[in-house]
This record gives C-alpha cells, sequence and structure tokens, in this order.
C-alpha cells in the first residue's frame, strides 16, 4: 500500500511516496523505541528517505538501529550543544541574555548536519531541556520546538518521532505536526492508564489520528486485556515478545533484519498509519488471530 501511497511526478508515470510524519508515544519501557526501530527498517527496505528522530534524554533508539559504534560517536543531542544552541538563539553560552533571545532561531541546516546515516535510516539525537516544568521558555527547549516545526513541516521523508517516556512532551506540543501518533501499549494496567491520559492530551493540542499498537502480546489472554480496557481505541496491530531481541540487543543487529514474525507485523501497522493519513480514521483492524499473536 505504501508504495502507491503519494503524488505523481510530472510529466512521468511514476508514484512518489508522499512524506509521513508518525509520532510514537506510551509509558516508558512499553517498547516505543522498538516500534520506532521496526518502522524504520519497513519503510528503508522500501527503499523510502527516513528520518528517524530519538526525543529521550537517554537514547538508545540509534543501537536498536543497529548503527556502529563509530556512528554513535558522532551524534550528540542537540539539547546538550550549548555553543550551537548560543549561536542559533542569541544568548551567551552560559544562558545569560538578558532574558532575550531568537524565538525563531535558523534550524534548516540542523537535520543533515547533526545526523549519521546507516542502512537507509538518519538518525538525528534531541535530548531533553533540563529544566523544571511544562512549556519551559528558554533558548534550548526555543530550538529544540522550532527544528521539530521544521522537519514535521519542511522535510519530504518519512519521519519517525520516538518520543520521551510518558506524557511531558505533549505539553509542550512537540508533535502537534504529526499525520498521526502511535501510542504502544503492552497488557498491564498502568501503561494503559498513560495512554488514557495520552489520548486527553494528544486531543487537547489537537491531534486526533491515534492508532493503539499492542507490544508484548503473546497471548489471547493479553489481547483481551487490551482490547476490553480500550474499546474505543482504534487498534492498528499486535507485537509479541520476540525470542531474538536478546540476541539483537547483544549483536548490535537490528531487530527487523532478524524477526520475520515482527517484519510482518510492523508491515500492518504501517499500512494502518498510513491508511489514518487519508484522513479516514479507521475503526479497531481486525487482524486474522495467526497473524497478529507470535509466539
Amino acid at each position: 500500500m505504501s508504495v502507491q501511497y503519494g503524488q505523481h511526478l510530472e510529466g512521468t508515470t511514476e508514484i512518489k511516496p508522499r512524506a509521513l510524519k508518525i509520532a510514537i508515544a506510551g509509558k516508558g519501557g512499553v517498547g516505543k523505541t522498538t516500534v520506532t526501530s521496526l518502522l524504520a527498517g519497513h519503510y528503508a527496505a522500501q527503499g523510502r528517505d527516513v528520518l528517524a528522530i530519538d526525543a529521550d534524554p537517554s537514547p538508545c533508539l540509534g543501537a536498536a538501529l543497529g548503527f556502529p559504534n563509530q556512528k554513535l560517536d558522532k551524534l550528540l543531542p542537540l539539547s546538550e550543544m550549548e555553543d550551537l544552541i548560543a549561536e542559533r538563539t542569541g544568548t551567551a553560552k552560559d544562558g545569560e541574555s538578558g532574558g532575550f533571545f531568537k524565538l525563531n532561531p535558523r534550524v534548516g541546516d540542523l537535520p543533515d548536519r547533526l545526523s549519521q546515516i546507516h542502512n537507509g535510516v538518519r538518525l538525528l539525537l534531541l535530548g531533553a531541556v533540563q529544566q523544571g516544568g511544562l512549556g519551559c521558555f528558554c533558548p534550548a527547549s526555543t530550538l529544540l520546538q522550532q527544528l521539530v516545526r521544521h522537519i514535521m513541516l519542511a522535510r519530504d521523508e518519512v519521519i519517525l518521532l520516538d518520543l520521551y517516556a510518558g506524557v511531558e512532551h505533549l505539553g509542550r506540543s512537540t508533535a502537534d505536526s504529526v499525520d498521526v501518533m502511535l501510542v504502544v501499549a503492552e497488557p498491564t494496567l498502568r501503561s494503559l492508564q498513560i495512554v488514557a491520559q495520552i489520548t486527553k492530551l494528544a486531543s487537547d493540542i489537537g491531534i486526533t489520528n491515534l492508532l493503539l499498537v499492542g507490544n508484548k502480546v503473546d497471548s489471547d489472554a493479553d489481547l483481551r486485556f487490551i482490547e476490553d480496557r480500550l474499546p474505543s481505541m482504534p487498534i492498528c496491530g499486535f507485537l509479541g515478545n520476540s525470542k531474538l531481541a536478546v540476541h539483537a540487543d547483544r549483536s548490535g543487529e537490528p531487530l527487523y533484519g532478524l524477526d520475520g514474525n515482527l517484519a510482518s507485523s510492523i508491515a500492518v501497522i504501517a499500512a494502518a498509519a498510513e491508511e489514518t493519513c487519508r484522513d479516514q480514521l479507521p475503526a479497531a483492524i481486525e487482524l486474522d488471530p495467526s497473524s497478529r499473536i507470535h509466539r
């Protein structure tokens, strides 16, 4: 489906896949990074240009994508680049600016300048502003928000935004331009409570395209636990625990290329996300039981 989802190039019958902006949210530890890395592998395998953004203060998306250490060592979260923040916002390196700084700093060159590419995936680290309170209004947060806004509006790629654990990021509206938000949940009560919180906050800032991804679903009981407690949440697919996850973590190989079951499941999830971007928020997608639960 996704290879036909796009726009015709002028003067040719070739179909260019449209840009796609997906945010991945959920409680810490539910598998957001796993879902993001699988989606990145899926789209890269299709020949799509992929920009994966790690917004966690303790980034691990690069390892999940199989980036070698020599490339990971070249990556630094933007929030830790004091010289760059000072340069772009017009402040002193120590943050002293008399209360004045640029609200629209130049960011267009940063995605390419600060990222690394491996196996067809471009990786960018955002980090987090270490300052208390929602809606932090400071040079660092202003630069990060401006960069995310630029990426969501101007980049012509598949954008995958791996958001920080919990729901704090939504308070800062860092995901207000995404096409669809995938909310990852495992079959635990606390995880599903966070889903409800994310849904409300997303609605408050205008995000209406939300789909649930069930992770660590290994039995019919796990499946029913999620479906019974979130009956009105559109579900786009389920991922089971993979026996190859430990091997991938130890070897540094991306899980997408190791586990065929997960690759098949993430293809279903990606198709649902793209269908949602057609302005048709689907009802819960009923999958064949043999394809949605992998032991």
